[in-house]
């Protein structure tokens, strides 16, 4: 069974492969540096719905569908769903998946969702609760800007600090029997605030939980930074990767030699104006499900420290002055079971 380490931390005594990703994207996710590991690119914002949320909905059901296609099961197979978005209620996942007929854990970190769906999905494996599971996240441009920011028909102008929220949905299958990658452990997040009200500056608000996460799994499991070939953390962009650098090596950890954020990887900020980088749940969900998990199934990582980060904001707690807390989530893939943390 699995074993409390350290804070907060977990060590996985069973193996919990994740045995297929797929990954959904939209128009300008497609066109990025990672196209070409992408499953679906969608046409248009719509994808032949008429309206954005209903778009993201339909997103999620058929990415959700094509990872277990992938794994070569049927949703029946399937015994659990954890999932969830950026969406007033979680609606965004609630009505992707009320057609698939599984039992269903709706969750809400904000962007951090894709790793907390994974811990707790492996949580579950590992208990002995279930055999398979199917853990997801989305998000969609335009439905966030309308709820957290300005409708997309005022034309404001962003600052340098904002990020462009994802498009798509990530999704893995989570196997008690099966191949590299597994997942080896975990370090919970907790809540931590920076004081950052602004908005528009997510990575800022993100930094401090990130540094703190990553800190505490290192201290947990023993480790430097270099046990890991990366660190991945889910959103942050340019801002908030330099401020969780300089957050830890204030603590006397230098992570800047094997560090990089999916909100850098999935955009090229010059060419498509993305300003700070990517954001939003599909951000870490689709950069890990096509590009990190098709580089552990290579042998070219073998082992990943993968951080999605969340700013747990409203639409109402901006409006009302609120600081925005962040939260990050911390998993362990390791391509070799014995021998790992």
């Amino acid at each position: 069974m699995a074993k409390h380490i350290g804070k907060q931390s977990i060590k996985f005594e069973n193996k919990i492969s994740v045995i297929s990703t797929a990954s959904t994207v939209g128009t300008k996710e497609g066109e990025g540096p990672l196209g070409q590991y992408f499953d679906v690119i969608l046409r248009d914002a719509v994808d032949g719905e008429d309206s954005w949320e209903k778009a993201e909905s339909k997103i999620v059901k058929d990415n959700l569908s094509l990872a277990v296609k992938k794994a070569e099961l049927n949703m029946s197979d399937i015994e659990y769903i954890f999932s969830g978005d950026l969406l007033n209620q979680g609606t965004g996942s609630a009505y992707g998946i009320r057609d698939l007929e599984r039992p269903f854990f709706g969750l809400y970190g904000a962007c951090s969702t894709f790793g907390e769906s994974m811990c707790l999905g492996a949580v579950m494996i590992e208990s002995g609760g279930a055999s398979k599971v199917l853990v997801g996240a989305s998000s969609h441009f335009c439905a966030a800007e309308k709820q957290f920011r300005f409708p997309l028909g005022l034309g404001t102008q962003r600052p340098l600090t904002s990020t462009w929220t994802v498009t798509g949905d990530g999704a893995a299958v989570l196997s008690k029997d099966g191949n590299a990658p597994f997942i080896t452990g975990m370090t919970t997040g907790k809540i931590v605030d920076f004081g950052i009200t602004d908005a528009n500056n997510m990575g800022a608000a993100m930094a401090t939980a990130a540094a703190d996460v990553i800190l505490t799994n290192l201290r947990d499991f023993n480790l430097s930074p270099d046990y890991y070939d990366l660190i991945i953390t889910g959103d942050l962009g340019y801002v908030g990767k330099e401020l969780t650098i300089d957050l830890l090596k204030k603590e006397g950890v230098d992570i800047s030699k094997n560090y990089t954020d999916c909100g850098i990887e999935i955009y090229d900020r010059e060419s498509q104006d993305t300003h700070s980088g990517g954001s939003g749940c599909a951000c870490s969900a689709v950069t890990f499900s096509a590009y990190f998990f098709d580089k552990m199934k290579k042998g070219e990582l073998n082992k990943i420290l993968f951080v999605p980060t969340g700013a747990l904001m409203s639409s109402t707690s901006v409006q009302q002055g609120e600081s925005i807390p962040g939260i990050a989530h911390a998993v362990v893939l390791e391509n070799s079971f014995e021998g790992g943390i």
